[in-house]
C-alpha cells in the first residue's frame, strides 16, 4: 500500500483528519492567545511579511517576533490539514459529495481568517478586529465538527430522534453558546492583555461587559440542564444524553475558570485556559444538534455495510462480502 492509499484513502481517513482538523483549529485559538497574552502582537509589524525587508522573524526583533511568526506559522499547518481531510473525502470509496463540499469550504476558509489576521497587524491591534480574528475561529471549528460526525454516518435523511421542541432546544443552546463567546470577546476587548502596550482597548466597561457575559453564560446552564431532564423524560438515545452530560461538564469547568481570572484580576495563565475552555465549549456545544437526529442509508445504499463506530472499523461503506472476507472466522 503507497503512502496516499494509508493517509487517505484507508477506512476511517476523513474521519482521522477530521479530528485533525478539530484540534488544530481549537489549538490555534490557544496559540492566538498566547500572542496576545504576551504582548507579542505586533512582534511582526507587518503582514503577510514579518517586517517591510524580511518574510520571517530576525533576531534583532526578540522573543515577540519569535512568538508572533510562530503563530503565522502555524496558519500552514491549518492548510495543510484542511489539505488532508479534503486528500480523504476525495478519494475515499465510494466518494461522497458531502464530504467533499464541508472540506473544501473548511479549507477555503483558512485563508480568509489569515487575512483577518492580516489586517488586525495593519490596524495596530484594534480591539474590534482583533474580536472579530478570534471569531473567525469559530466557524472552522463547527466545519470541523460537522466533518467528524458526518464521515461516521451514512447519506441520507436527517430523522430526529427526539420531539421537535427538544431539537429546537437543542439548536437554541448554539445559538446562546455563540453569543456567550461574542460576548467573551467584547469582554476581553475591555480588558488588559491587548496583545501590545500601547493598545488602546474598545471602550467598553469591562465591568458591566462582565455581568452582561456573566447572565449569558447562566442561561446556557440553565438551558443545559433542561435539556438534560428533557432528554431523560422522554427515554433519548444514551448518545444524546452523553452528549448533553458531556457540555454541561465543560461549561461547569469553563465557569470556575472564569470567576477565578476575574477574582484574581485576569492572570495571563487563567485567561489562557478560559480561551481554550471556549473552544471546547464550542466543540462541545456544536454536538449536542447532531446528536439529536440519526441519518437513514439511501435506499441504494441499503445492501451495503456501514462500518462506523464502536468495534467496527471506519467509516467506509464496503460490500457485505468484502467485510466477511477480511474478517476472521470464528
Amino acid at each position: 500500500m503507497n503512502l496516499l492509499q494509508r493517509w487517505f484513502s484507508k477506512p476511517g481517513a476523513v474521519r482521522r483528519w477530521a479530528l485533525a482538523s478539530v484540534i488544530a483549529n481549537v489549538g490555534i485559538i490557544v496559540t492566538g492567545g498566547a500572542v496576545r497574552l504576551t504582548e507579542s502582537g505586533l512582534g511582526c509589524p507587518e503582514w503577510p511579511k514579518c517586517t517591510a525587508d524580511s518574510l520571517v522573524a530576525t533576531p534583532e526583533m526578540g522573543i515577540y517576533g519569535v512568538i508572533e511568526f510562530g503563530n503565522r506559522v502555524l496558519t500552514g499547518v491549518l492548510i495543510a490539514v484542511a489539505v488532508g481531510a479534503l486528500l480523504a473525502a476525495w478519494l475515499r470509496v465510494p466518494r461522497r459529495s458531502s464530504l467533499v463540499k464541508l472540506a473544501a469550504a473548511g479549507l477555503m476558509y483558512v485563508p480568509a481568517q489569515a487575512v483577518i489576521g492580516g489586517i488586525t497587524v495593519w490596524t495596530n491591534l484594534n480591539p474590534w478586529v482583533v474580536g472579530l480574528h478570534f471569531l473567525a475561529s469559530i466557524p472552522l471549528v463547527a466545519l470541523s465538527v460537522a466533518l467528524y460526525v458526518r464521515s461516521g454516518e451514512p447519506d441520507g435523511e436527517a430523522v430526529p430522534l427526539v420531539p421537535r421542541a427538544v431539537v429546537l432546544l437543542g439548536r437554541g443552546l448554539v445559538a446562546v453558546a455563540a453569543a456567550v463567546i461574542v460576548m467573551g470577546v467584547v469582554v476581553t476587548g475591555s480588558g488588559p492583555h491587548a496583545g501590545d502596550a500601547d493598545t488602546p482597548r474598545n471602550g467598553m466597561d469591562p465591568a458591566l461587559m462582565s455581568q452582561f457575559h456573566a447572565d449569558l453564560v447562566w442561561l446556557l446552564l440553565g438551558m443545559t440542564v433542561a435539556l438534560i431532564a428533557t432528554l431523560h423524560a422522554v427515554k433519548a438515545p444514551e448518545g444524546a444524553i452523553r452528549t448533553a452530560y458531556a457540555l454541561l461538564a465543560v461549561e461547569l469547568l469553563q465557569g470556575v475558570i472564569g470567576y477565578t481570572q476575574y477574582y484574581l484580576d485576569l492572570p495571563a495563565l487563567l485567561v489562557g485556559m478560559h480561551m481554550l475552555g471556549a473552544g471546547v465549549l464550542w466543540v462541545a456545544v456544536v454536538a449536542v444538534p447532531f446528536s439529536l437526529r440519526k441519518r437513514i442509508p439511501h435506499p441504494g445504499a441499503v445492501p451495503l455495510h456501514y462500518e462506523i463506530h464502536g468495534e467496527r472499523e471506519g467509516d467506509r461503506i464496503v460490500e457485505a462480502a468484502e467485510k466477511e472476507a477480511v474478517e476472521p472466522a470464528v
